[in-house]
């Protein structure tokens, strides 16, 4: 097994170290050059769609489940300022989000061994394409069966006509919430390949696993059996995915020595 106290063997970030004056100063101009990205994505998205279109966007869902004639209210005073800049500023930070991953990438990298870059910039790019499926999911999916269930509950004599803050609130949190669960994948792999747990310990653990998602759904979504089975279910499924990514993840991912010391009988 080789001795990693062997002297002759140099080690690739000996020599690399900065001063913590150079990491701040690496931390401001990347904070810059993020907060850069997302007034480039606040502008665009503020020339079009706008503001007004975005809003039009993320309504769909209610309204589809509203009289054609119905529209959301504003009860606020200055709910019809802040809401539409509200989803302005959350949509520029999906938008911009492989930039701010990036960003975070270029800060941490230096510090990184190659073995380790190779495999820590395809989970970024991973984990953000998982962000996008779980808001897509939300967006295209989950808030139409949602409402439809909804409404099945609702008194002929009473009009349905939200708020808009409070259903911007919603639909927000339901977006965080599942762009969140989707990333049970990265966490899967994560766990094995640092050696937290096996793979065949997460086998074992699937059936509580099942309970533990669960339990998550319906903490972190509305009071309807429709959004949690909508979590839960596809966090089990996301979790079969983590397990049989581990194996083939936690070979790739590893560094030389660690690859010659398992080849060795």
């Amino acid at each position: 097994m080789a001795d990693p106290t062997d002297k002759n063997k140099e080690d690739e970030l000996a020599g690399t170290e900065q001063p913590f004056v150079q990491h701040l100063m690496e931390l401001r101009d990347r904070l810059l050059y993020c907060i850069y990205g997302l007034a480039v994505a606040g502008v665009l998205l503020a020339i079009w769609p706008g503001p007004s279109g975005l809003i039009d966007l993320i309504a769909v869902p209610i309204r589809a489940h509203m009289p054609p004639d119905a529209k959301l209210i504003a009860i606020g005073v200055f709910s019809p300022f802040f809401v539409p800049l509200k989803v302005l500023l959350m949509t520029a930070v999906l938008l911009a989000l492989p930039w701010l991953m990036y960003q975070c990438w270029m800060f941490v990298a230096p510090g990184l061994y190659s073995h380790e870059k190779r495999f820590a910039l395809p989970l970024i790019i991973f984990g953000s394409l998982l962000a996008y499926s779980g808001i897509a999911f939300v967006q295209f999916f989950v808030l139409d069966k949602m409402f439809s269930f909804i409404q099945r509950f609702t008194p002929a004599a009473v009009a349905a006509t939200p708020d808009i803050a409070s259903y911007v609130e919603a639909i927000l949190s339901l977006y965080i919430a599942f762009g969140v669960a989707f990333q049970v994948p990265i966490v899967v792999m994560l766990l094995v390949r640092f050696e937290m747990v096996t793979v065949e310990k997460l086998r074992s653990f699937r059936g509580y696993f099942i309970v533990v998602a669960f339990v998550v759904a319906a903490v972190l979504t509305p009071p309807d059996v429709v959004s949690q089975l909508a979590l839960a279910i596809p966090m089990c499924l996301l979790y079969e995915v983590g397990i049989v990514g581990a194996r083939y993840f936690t070979k790739y991912s590893k560094a030389p020595e660690e690859s010659a010391d398992s080849a060795q009988p």
